[in-house]
């Protein structure tokens, strides 16, 4: 009697650790309870072999050289740095619960990190050696900020405004402008298209600062209504809707010593767009990417610093679909006249090696590799690094290339996703490696003779807690009948083939984003794996349109969104019908903005084959989409009804038959309401029943908290009216 009790005390226990997810771990259990062992914030020390990185407290910065065989030590607590900044600032309280994530080292002896105060925010250099504070460069919250190369001056924007403050802490402001439609160093411009993540840049030698003027006064504003005031009230934003006037953008260059500005004269349409800013490693010229509105021609053009003087184009690049440029110029160490060039104008986005004269050095591209991130040169620069992909896109791996010759080799080769963070001589790189069987392995790659040291491989997060759901990679033939797709096909818990299951399409589909990845959990987030566990097939397809596969892939998408990337779904679908234990008459699909659009184009194209769906944040007539990502792929209405025409979903809400849900959020700034909102009133109009959810306080998407409400709401409409 008491051996039977033990089994049935041992076998509760087991069924209690091998519990399914519960919501909360669903929304972000693999970034926090399930994530992998990994280094947290690892960054390489400047001119040095030694790894840096916080350790499992989040309190300690820790260390890793060459000279200690790679063994941890410690090199800097939080501690330290909060009696720094208290011996700096002894009337100031600083919030600091953990040592600062985003530290980053600029150069052998210092960090940066930012400090916080109820009042302002501090960038501040510490100094690991002396362990003293070099500088301290207060900020306004919110602000985008930049301090100098020689650590002098911080530039930061205030509202619309420029400033720069000394190490003094007096602040000298660049722009006095009153008029809010008037916007001077924001990132915010071009609606942050094109590559653009800052608004400024200070010249190598830290004498000038360059920065964007945006004047959007002539963009329509555009209502997102406040519904936490007593009488709702409006917040008005700049919005400008394809084929309506868009905002002028200029760049000024601002001299620290005599004040003066020079505004660079990228003369032509008003509306162009400023593209791949870059300063020449001199100080004395900037390269500017002019694209026209039709983002069809790209000129990259030379422009003097001192006095704005336009100099020479040194090339162009045209497109019959789009030109999309994404990155900066790269100048090669110690020439101020040679570069990298970034592009896919020959099939897949590869490095070109340019003089400033404009003539082609040489072209470095590899196969079909598609360059997904510029790495380092070595100590001479004969070489550069640079991450790109395998296997049909799947696969992330790291390439060197010798800038003479184009002799390209491949330094990682396990298959799957590397993600690679290298010294800045080029002499080692940290390998953190996972795919479909692998959490995650991080090693050091010595790259003067590829050899590998691990310093450890994580274990299953999963183990003793859960049983994830089967997952397999798949492979399905598009729509052209040749191009094949990469999918990802995640089981139900306790798979019995002889059953049929009701199916969760997962899609989103459009340009820049890849959802299917040969590393771990496949691309997919654990919310998937959470619908398998209540008894879905989870199906996810990267169509033709989408990410890393090159530009013919993409371009397919050019004058005719949702044509293409429907029909390769729709194999999808035919892939799954093809399965025994699919129940053909329960296929669900979900999506969010993109996606949205999908899945709400599936469910009124092909109402008889979707029976419930739930659309996130939906595009529903791109006429109301904003002008610089519509248009790359739209063109204008005006210049193509047909297609608008053809892809407007208010013209389809009639045709719907199944559940639908349309989630919005309220304060969404990119898709904006009137999406969702002319569908509703469009199936009222045809007498078709909708179901509609807004967050009122959210934006595009919705974070923190609520995202467990949004993914219980998500997984209760799919239990209620496909799973019964």
């Amino acid at each position: 009697m008491k051996k039977m009790l033990w089994l049935f005390l041992l076998t509760g226990i087991a069924a209690t650790a091998q519990r399914n997810l519960t919501i909360q771990e669903a929304t972000y259990g693999q970034y926090q309870a399930f994530a992998p062992k990994s280094l947290v914030s690892p960054h390489w020390r400047p001119d040095s072999n030694t790894l840096t990185y916080l350790n499992d407290t989040y309190a300690v910065l820790m260390a890793r050289s060459e000279s200690s065989n790679w063994n941890e030590t410690t090199l800097l607590t939080k501690d330290e740095l909060l009696n720094a900044l208290r011996v700096k600032f002894p009337e100031v309280k600083f919030a600091m619960q953990i040592f600062p994530y985003g530290y980053s080292w600029i150069d052998k002896n210092t960090i940066a990190f930012d400090a916080n105060t109820e009042a302002l925010n501090y960038i501040v250099h510490y100094n690991v050696d002396t362990k003293n504070i070099v500088a301290a460069f207060p900020y306004i919250q919110g602000a985008q900020k930049f301090v100098s190369p020689d650590g002098k001056y911080l530039a930061s924007t205030n509202e619309n405004n420029l400033q720069i403050t000394d190490t003094n802490g007096k602040v000298i402001a660049v722009t006095n402008d009153t008029d809010k439609g008037i916007v001077n160093g924001s990132d915010y411009v071009h609606r942050q298209e094109f590559g653009i993540n800052r608004g400024m840049w200070w010249s190598p030698n830290s004498d000038k600062l360059l920065y964007y003027r945006k004047d959007e006064t002539m963009v329509a504003q555009y209502p997102l209504v406040q519904w936490s005031e007593r009488i709702a009230a409006s917040n008005d934003i700049r919005y400008p809707m394809a084929g309506m006037k868009s905002e002028e953008v200029t760049l000024v260059v601002y001299d620290i010593k005599t004040g003066n500005k020079v505004t660079l004269k990228t003369e032509g349409d008003k509306e162009q767009f400023l593209t791949t800013v870059t300063w020449s490693p001199d100080g004395k010229y900037v390269f500017v990417g002019i694209l026209n509105r039709g983002q069809n021609h790209l000129k990259l053009n030379k422009y003097d610093a001192a006095n704005g003087n336009f100099i020479k184009t040194l090339f162009e690049e045209k497109a019959t679909t789009y030109v999309e440029p994404l990155h900066d110029l790269t100048f090669i160490p110690g020439k101020n006249d040679e570069f990298l060039y970034r592009t896919e104008k020959e099939g897949y986005e590869q490095l070109y090696y340019y003089n400033t004269d404009g003539k082609l050095i040489n072209k470095l591209g590899y196969k079909d590799v598609v360059v997904t991130g510029l790495l380092e040169f070595d100590a001479k620069a004969k070489n550069v690094y640079y991450m790109g992909t395998a296997n049909n896109g799947l696969n992330r791996q790291l390439y060197k290339v010798e800038l003479k010759s184009g002799k390209t080799t491949q330094i990682t080769t396990d298959s799957g996703t590397h993600s690679i963070e290298m010294s800045n001589n080029a002499t080692y790189a940290l390998d953190s490696f996972s795919n479909t069987d692998t959490p995650n392995k991080v090693s050091i790659i010595n790259l003067n003779n590829n050899k590998t040291n691990t310093l450890f491989s994580a274990e299953n997060p999963y183990t003793g807690k859960t049983v994830l759901p089967k997952m397999e990679l798949v492979t399905v033939t598009a729509a052209d009948g040749k191009t094949p797709l990469n999918g990802r096909l995640i089981y139900p818990a306790d798979f019995d083939a002889s059953k049929k299951y009701p199916v969760m399409l997962y899609v989103y589909g459009g340009p820049h984003a890849q959802l299917v990845t040969n590393e771990w959990l496949g691309g997919a987030s654990l919310f998937d794996y959470y619908m398998a566990q209540q008894g879905y097939v989870v199906f996810t397809l990267d169509n033709r349109g989408s990410d890393a596969r090159g530009r013919d892939f993409e371009h397919v998408i050019h004058r005719q969104l949702g044509q293409n990337e429907i029909a390769d779904q729709m194999k999808g679908i035919d892939f799954l019908k093809a399965k025994p234990f699919v129940d053909q008459d329960k296929i669900g699909v979900y999506g969010w903005s993109f996606g949205g659009f999908m899945t709400t184009t599936l469910m009124t194209t092909y109402p008889d084959t979707f029976k419930v769906g739930v659309a996130g944040g939906p595009v529903i007539d791109w006429k109301f989409y904003e002008i610089m990502y519509g248009e790359r792929y739209m063109d204008t209405p005006q210049e193509n009804p047909e297609g608008y025409a053809k892809t407007n979903l208010i013209d389809k809400a009639k045709n719907l038959k199944g559940r639908l849900l349309m989630i919005h959020g309220a304060q969404d700034n990119v898709v904006v309401q009137q999406h969702s909102m002319e569908f509703i009133q469009a199936c009222i109009a045809a007498g078709v029943q909708v179901d509609y959810f807004l967050y009122p306080t959210h934006e595009h998407n919705v974070r923190g908290k609520d995202r467990f409400h949004l993914n219980q709401k998500i997984a209760d409409y799919f239990d209620t009216y496909l799973k019964k």
